[in-house]
């Protein structure tokens, strides 16, 4: 395959790189630590999901689905995007087929995750600012509609360069590969594409949080009942931009390997790899479910009487705002 910019030639070099150094060090406590770290985030939010699934009344609100949705679709992605890094610390090879499946779980759950932060925005909007209008608007079936409308979303530019990689190479998806999500680019446009989708996400995602968040912070001002919820309601919205910035760290995971990969050498590129690879890409997507779930009155007894084995007295009755 031929490379004919230096975008995708400079992310070829990288890969090339990485597999190279990963094949001669074999730095195992690096993935253990990795490991160790995912799997532990994975059962703070295990609990969590079967903290919110515990009681009817989470399952039928439509902030509860979203916010389900939200630990689903983390959980998710820490697990696929674990196993792709442990794939290419120890050049495993897949399946073109096995490795499109991978890639498509791991950069779907991954664009999810702002886009659920702006529909959960949007449903705190409507709940503040249009209260009578709610129930009707924020329906169950709505919800559901709303998070099958984010995995398309989601997923359109990974589903558009495997079409791609298809009708180029019929013998495509049975060869062998080391599955990253740059092994799926056949020609340079793919890369300004993904770039401009990117783009698309946040600059939309950001001017939705922004809108509601002000919208919010007005009506919260100026209305003379139910100030503790409008209160409420736009430090969650805060809340949504800050996890939002998280994410955006993700996206810079990419530049700063190209920037490391460029001006170190082999075993301390590998190294500010693994750092960037834990702080920028994973850290921040374990962080943003629990701060928003803990910080919930109804959810936060419920996961300490689960977290701690269900012992101690547990709450029949949970008030939903």
């Amino acid at each position: 395959m031929a490379f004919s910019n230096d975008s995708t030639a400079e992310i070829l070099f990288i890969h090339q790189q990485m597999f190279r150094v990963a094949f001669t060090e074999g730095p195992i406590s690096k993935v253990s630590f990795a490991i160790i770290m995912s799997l532990f985030f994975l059962y703070l939010n295990a609990i969590m999901i079967y903290t919110v699934w515990s009681k009817p009344v989470f399952k039928v609100t439509p902030r509860y689905i979203l916010f389900t949705h939200m630990l689903l679709n983390d959980s998710i992605q820490l697990i696929v995007t674990s196993m792709l890094y442990i794939f290419s610390m120890t050049v495993f090879k897949l399946v073109t087929v096995a490795c499109a499946f991978l890639v498509f779980v791991s950069t779907t759950t991954f664009n999810n995750a702002p886009l659920n932060l702006a529909v959960m925005s949007l449903e705190r909007y409507v709940a503040i600012c249009f209260p009578l209008r709610h129930a009707e608007i924020a329906t169950q079936k709505r919800t559901h509609f709303a998070i099958a409308v984010i995995w398309f979303v989601g997923s359109i530019n990974f589903i558009i360069d495997l079409l791609y990689g298809i009708v180029m190479d019929s013998n495509f998806l049975s060869s062998q590969i080391f599955c990253t999500r740059e092994r799926f680019f056949k020609k340079p446009w793919q890369v300004d594409v993904l770039h401009g989708f990117n783009i698309f996400y946040f600059v939309s995602v950001t001017m939705i949080i922004l809108f509601t968040y002000i919208n919010i912070l007005i009506t919260a001002r100026s209305v003379t009942s139910d100030k503790n919820s409008a209160s409420k309601a736009h430090k969650t919205v805060l809340l949504h931009l800050i996890q939002l910035g998280l994410c955006l760290t993700s996206f810079l995971y990419i530049i700063i390997e190209k920037a490391a990969a460029m001006a170190s050498s082999s075993s301390l590129f590998m190294d500010l790899r693994y750092l960037n690879y834990l702080f920028v890409l994973i850290l921040p997507r374990c962080l943003s479910p629990l701060i928003y779930g803990l910080r919930d009155n109804a959810v936060w007894p419920l996961f300490m009487y689960y977290f701690n084995c269900a012992r101690g007295k547990q709450k029949s009755i949970v008030n939903v705002h």
